[in-house]
């Protein structure tokens, strides 16, 4: 494994840049961080809520309604003019950044416009006007700095990370993305010049946008980790690091100080919403250490990402933390003697197609099948085989019964090894009378799922966190 270079990537969420408050925060952090890191790269999301508005904006334009995206733009330099006259002093700076906010405001809008006039907000459309939000971030956070005596600069990542085109969850080519980031960071490195890139964004070969997914910026910040060899990655949000629960549904929920890279990752994966799921695979493969830290707390250490750690071992086995995915159904179709093959045909290819079926279940005395689906995909994906189980009477009752669920996790490595922690799972529930739809083990050996009625969810939470020691 090549050798890491003492080279730190910091990437900021969009509530860490969202307010003035914030923005000084941020600022403050970079300033104190760069004496002891020369050679900083910072990779900042849009301004939280930005990015859901420019996203709104395209799906109405696509209606023929261009309104929405002009009034959306006027609100978006109203926004980010309030940011430029508290941080940026120089009159002639000030003026340089807002001019460019205008232009890119203008290129939104043409965008926009050319949505409304093929009526099609395509992935491919989506993809460039979603990007906008950091492409206005950057200029403002390198302005700035710069403004603070600072030398920083506002690099598009679209110029750095190159990926294959399914726009809105592009992959990344890192052998690519290496040599073109290393071209355009390593002599602004070696200057102590700090890059200010976008998260979120990239693109393919021909330079055609995309965009990572969703919460992107996490797994922007550790591609470019990857590709410069950084010794680490920070990632700033607003809790003190991973924490053990949603701390809206736990309030006792406490940051937890180390993970293995195994466990945040089965985190990431089945809720927790601190870290992007695919940020972990290219610090693994560059062998730098990640680190989640409160931007509204520096001086707290946050949560330390490593490895191994005795627990992911199976020492001293326990569980560590309690995730929830939200909004499903819990769906019951049946019972007769006879199964349907056809539908188990369908709901297996619905899976493959990604439509996340977590957990099918077969009663084998009377032909039943159980199973839990995404709320969104209950009606396109499983409606249509419900129909048909109610058509085929030689095959199954009618019968179609659901109920709102939610899927929660308690993350426990060495779950397998340890039988008498899904012991003290089930009896603590038992004892509280709340009702198991199902369960299943993760393949990983960290995790533990539970379908739960939504009625039970939070109380159920705090119950299982009391099970952290």
């Amino acid at each position: 494994m090549q050798q890491l270079r003492k080279i730190l990537v910091m990437k900021f969420g969009g509530t860490s840049v969202g307010s003035p408050a914030a923005m000084k925060q941020v600022l403050e952090i970079i300033r104190s961080t760069h004496r002891d890191w020369p050679q900083l790269v910072v990779v900042t999301s849009a301004l939280s809520g930005v990015t859901d508005l420019l996203l709104k904006s395209a799906m109405q334009a696509a209606e023929g309604e261009i309104h929405p995206a002009e009034a959306a733009a006027a609100k978006i330099i109203q926004r980010h003019e309030a940011l430029i006259d508290n941080f940026i002093t120089d009159a002639n700076l000030r003026q340089s950044v807002k001019r460019e906010i205008h232009q890119l405001t203008n290129e939104f809008l043409n965008l926009c416009q050319s949505v409304r006039l093929q009526s099609d907000a395509n992935r491919r459309s989506l993809d460039a006007i979603a990007g906008f939000g950091e492409r206005f971030a950057i200029r403002i956070l390198a302005g700035a700095l710069n403004a603070m005596g600072m030398n920083a600069t506002g690099v598009e990542a679209t110029q750095l990370i190159v990926t294959d085109d399914n726009f809105s969850n592009a992959e990344p080519d890192m052998r690519a993305t290496s040599l073109k980031t290393r071209q355009a960071l390593d002599p602004l490195l070696r200057q102590e010049v700090i890059p200010v890139v976008t998260g979120f964004i990239a693109a393919t070969p021909d330079q055609i946008p995309t965009t990572l997914g969703r919460g992107g910026s996490d797994y922007s910040a550790a591609i470019l980790a990857a590709a410069l060899k950084a010794r680490e990655t920070w990632i700033w949000t607003d809790v003190d690091g991973v924490m053990t629960a949603d701390p809206r549904l736990v309030p006792e929920a406490r940051s937890i100080l180390q993970l293995s890279y195994d466990e945040v990752a089965e985190m990431a994966s089945l809720g927790a919403k601190v870290l992007h799921p695919k940020t972990i695979q290219p610090i693994i493969q560059a062998g730098g250490t990640l680190r989640v830290r409160n931007t509204f707390n520096p001086t707290y250490p946050g949560t330390l990402l490593v490895q191994n750690n005795s627990s992911a071992r199976g020492e001293q086995a326990g569980v560590k933390a309690v995730t929830v995915i939200r909004g499903m159904k819990w769906v019951k179709l049946g019972g007769g003697k006879e199964r349907d093959p056809d539908l188990y045909y369908r709901l297996l290819n619905a899976a493959a197609a990604e439509k996340r079926i977590p957990l099918i279940v077969e009663s084998p005395h009377d032909a039943a099948l159980c199973f839990a689906v995404p709320k969104e995909s209950f009606s396109p994906t499983i409606g249509t085989s419900a129909r048909r189980c109610e058509r085929n009477r030689t095959s199954w009752k009618k019968q179609v019964t659901s109920e709102d669920a939610d899927m929660v996790t308690v993350i426990c490595p060495g779950l397998r090894s340890s039988p008498g922690v899904a012991g003290r799972v089930f009896s603590a529930l038992e004892q509280a009378r709340i009702r198991v739809l199902a369960s299943s083990y993760g393949a990983s050996d960290i995790s533990m799922n539970l379908f739960i009625s939504s009625t039970d969810t939070q109380n159920a939470m705090r119950i299982l966190h009391g099970l952290i020691q």
